[in-house]
């Protein structure tokens, strides 16, 4: 089942991003429950999950940004794609992003966006496989502060 994350979620989505890159579950304090509460009440922040046998097994977030050009058309950006490393290979991942992008169709966005810090072949064609595509652009970041993730 493809479906957006409820509040009791939280605890079944944070044991999922260790598949991603995280390293532990946060400690769970003010500071993450006030950033979960704000997710959940903000209407153009969406957390897809994909969920098999009553565990969420994939997801993806999807976030819509209101924007003053081409024609005051929001724009998507799609991140946290992650799939639980036992179910992998199987279009969890794929359903979520397709979930999302009907989101971002529903919301009258004119493109969707991510950025991958992954080099693995796969990885990338499993975006291409997805609709996305890297020709025409370059992606840059900047790293706002030098974070001890662990401690958040």
């Amino acid at each position: 089942m493809i479906r957006e994350v409820t509040s009791g979620d939280l605890n079944s989505l944070l044991e999922l991003y260790l598949h991603l890159h995280e390293v532990s579950i946060p400690e769970d304090n003010d500071h993450l429950r006030n950033t979960w509460n704000k997710i959940l009440n903000n209407e153009d922040y969406h957390i897809v999950v994909c969920e098999k046998d009553g565990i969420i097994v994939s997801s993806c977030t999807c976030v819509i940004v209101p924007n003053l050009t081409r024609s005051a058309s929001p724009y998507a950006l799609v991140e946290n794609v992650v799939t639980h490393e036992k179910y992998r290979g199987n279009g969890y991942a794929s359903a979520c992003l397709e979930y999302a992008k009907e989101i971002a169709v529903k919301n009258g966005c004119y493109k969707m966006m991510l950025i991958t810090g992954s080099d693995k072949p796969e990885t990338h064609e499993f975006y291409k496989r997805n609709g996305y595509h890297s020709e025409g652009k370059t992606a840059y970041y900047n790293l706002l502060k030098d974070v001890n993730w662990n401690k958040l």
